[in-house]
């Protein structure tokens, strides 16, 4: 199919102009609107992964096209190993946010609207290869975002919109400056692909303020991307931003958004600033690290539902920091530790992938419960395993994924990321594995308190997950179980692409020394 990817970018922007001629009374309209062009999109990404050549690790259906010519900015696009699977994630749980969010009643048109948009930011991202595009499509995502959050959220709506644009806007304008900076340095040009060649070289031994040029850059575009994981102490926006959100947000949020972050740091530090990796490593493990303990044990003193899985998602990006860490540093050693690097780096991409689809279901049935009981508080439930059995299920199992459990996908993930991280960062994983008994702590204890002892008299009619909630979660707990049993799929898709990256990296290590 011609231009493949610039309609799974842009059918969204269809889907919202075909609402926009529909009377804002026809809600189920509307939703079944959103509902088909999501439903399409989604085809699209199974469709791409399907043709995708997994053997080739280079850039693939890649488009073309002049846009604005006198200052060198193109339309590009293009997907490799690294991208897909998050383009496969965004379409899946995109298209079971439409379906999570049926029951909104208020300003049906805007929402829908709004979440497409959402919808061609994100993709946008995943698939852009000019930096000035990549950098339209960042900031495309935080107005759709501010608005669903700051009308359709919770009692502190406003406060939590604002924060999480001052949060995110800070981030962008860092990255702009970082974007200008490599612009002027590496022959005017924002093309992603003659950056990777230009700016290591260009960069290298050069000084801003007595401080290398790498090193400052680097700087400028971690905080931008650390602000969206979120990265330790740029965090704070986030648990109050999913307690506000609706759920199907929340569900974006912490099933996508959080990845971009990890995502713009793998395309672009690692591949244009190589020299930067290697000067960091250490900090990225030791903030993977606090990620870990910090998030984990900010989970176990939280009292709300919403907010426990919230930290829990400061948890889990952490392990992603230390798998990327990990590879860096043992890549440093000229090959001698691949084997340790591809686990690294593996681990850290399957990280991504399997968060989101576990955070998704945690989130959903954060809101199944919350919209029975109009509460979230763990403490004032009790007895749930009796009322609502189908329910206990599903929660069993997202939450047995959450902390690991061997036979689901986090497990293969984690043990990947520490394969690769202790030859290189001993001290830091041996603590971080504390990150693993806290995990099954606040998740087993919050279980424990909602669905086992004497049940509440208040919820003695709690009505049963109902079939369109259940439709929601089951591709994803599937997804879960089937990873979790056999990743190869999965590993196979990124392995080639993963080792271009490592290449790249360790093809600029003799350069770290100009730094």
């Amino acid at each position: 199919m011609d231009h493949l990817l610039s309609w799974i970018i842009w059918l969204p922007v269809i889907g919202m102009g075909v609402i926009a001629f529909i009377p804002r009374d026809r809600s189920v309209l509307i939703k079944q609107i959103a509902a088909i062009v999501s439903g399409v999109q989604l085809i699209l990404a199974i469709y791409l992964w399907y043709v995708f050549d997994a053997s080739n690790g280079n850039l693939q259906f890649m488009e073309r096209v002049e846009w604005i010519p006198s200052f060198n900015i193109t339309y590009i696009l293009g997907v490799d190993g690294l991208s897909l699977p998050m383009v496969f994630l965004m379409a899946l749980i995109g298209f079971i946010g439409i379906f999570v969010s049926w029951n909104v009643t208020n300003a049906v048109k805007g929402y829908f609207s709004l979440f497409l948009l959402l919808n061609t930011g994100v993709m946008g991202v995943f698939l852009a290869l000019d930096f000035f595009l990549f950098y339209i499509f960042w900031e495309v995502m935080l107005l759709p975002m501010y608005f669903l959050i700051g009308m359709w959220g919770g009692p502190q709506r406003e406060y939590a919109a604002i924060k999480f644009f001052i949060y995110t806007l800070a981030g962008s304008v860092l990255m702009l400056i970082a974007v200008l900076a490599l612009y002027f340095t590496c022959g005017n040009t924002f093309d992603m692909l003659l950056l990777m060649e230009r700016a290591p070289i260009a960069l290298n031994g050069m000084l801003w303020w007595g401080m290398s040029a790498i090193k400052v850059i680097w700087v400028l575009l971690f905080i931008g991307f650390a602000i969206k994981v979120p990265v330790f102490p740029f965090h704070t926006w986030l648990p109050l931003a999913h307690v506000e959100a609706p759920t199907a947000i929340s569900v974006i949020l912490a099933g996508v958004l959080l990845k971009l972050g990890v995502y713009g740091m793998l395309r672009i530090n690692y591949t244009m600033l190589p020299d930067g990796v290697f000067w960091f490593a250490g900090a990225l493990a030791v903030l993977g690290l606090i990620n870990v303990i910090w998030g984990a044990m900010c989970a176990l003193a939280q009292k709300d539902l919403k907010k426990l899985v919230a930290y829990s998602s400061v948890n889990h990006m952490g392990y992603t920091l230390l798998g990327m860490a990990a590879v860096i540093a043992a890549a440093e050693m000229n090959g001698a530790n691949l084997i340790s690097a591809q686990a690294g780096l593996g681990g850290a991409v399957f990280q991504m992938f399997n968060h989101g689809t576990i955070s998704a279901m945690l989130f959903i049935l954060v809101g199944v419960i919350y919209d029975r009981a109009h509460h979230r508080d763990i403490e004032g439930f009790g007895g749930l395993a009796s009322q609502m059995p189908i329910y206990t299920a599903f929660v069993a199992v997202a939450f047995f994924a959450g902390l690991g459990l061997p036979g689901f996908s986090g497990f293969v993930s984690e043990a990947m990321i520490f394969i690769g991280a202790f030859p290189v960062f001993k001290t830091v994983v041996i603590i971080s594995t504390l990150g693993i008994l806290l995990n099954a702590a606040y998740f087993l204890w919050a279980f424990q308190r909602m669905f086992f002892g004497p049940a509440n008299e208040k919820y003695n009619e709690l009505p049963e997950i109902n079939s369109r909630e259940v439709l929601t979660l089951v591709p994803l707990a599937v997804i879960t179980l089937v990873l979790g049993v056999y990743p190869r799929p999965f590993l196979d898709l990124v392995a080639a692409t993963l080792n271009v990256l490592i290449d790249s990296v360790v093809s600029f290590g003799g350069l770290a020394a100009g730094m």
